[in-house]
């Protein structure tokens, strides 16, 4: 009998690792980003992943407003946002993903700066282009 426990429970807790993050998570993602800005997208490029089912994104946004910056960001600045987007199978369960923005779009953006400092990466999951 508990064999069976533990085998439930060791196949189990992989999956609870996967399971939708609870807001306070998010927020507290939001508030460790260096990059806290608002942004105007001007354009967005998908390219294949390492993977069928995953897509490379890169964007170009225009810095509107600088409500945190860690790297001296300014309006009027342009920079550039790469993220990765898996297209999961209907039914997954897990943390969403990070949305694909759409060119002109005006969002918030929650970033840090990539180790060379040429690219910012969203921070904070799904969460990386909305307030709560």
């Amino acid at each position: 009998m508990m064999r069976r426990i533990l085998s439930f429970a060791v196949g189990i807790f992989p999956l609870l690792l996967l399971a939708e993050l609870p807001p306070s998570a998010y927020e507290a993602m939001q508030a460790k980003a260096t990059e806290f800005l608002e942004i105007q997208v001007l354009r967005v490029e998908i390219e294949p992943g390492d993977s069928p089912e995953r897509q490379k994104v890169s964007v170009s946004a225009l810095v509107d407003k600088v409500k945190r910056t860690g790297h001296s960001l300014k309006p009027g600045d342009i920079i550039t946002i790469s993220y990765t987007i898996t297209e999961r199978q209907k039914g997954w369960a897990g943390p969403r993903e990070i949305p694909l923005l759409e060119e002109m779009a005006e969002s918030v953006a929650y970033l840090s700066a990539s180790p060379d400092e040429s690219v910012y990466l969203p921070m904070a999951g799904a969460m990386s282009f909305r307030n709560f």
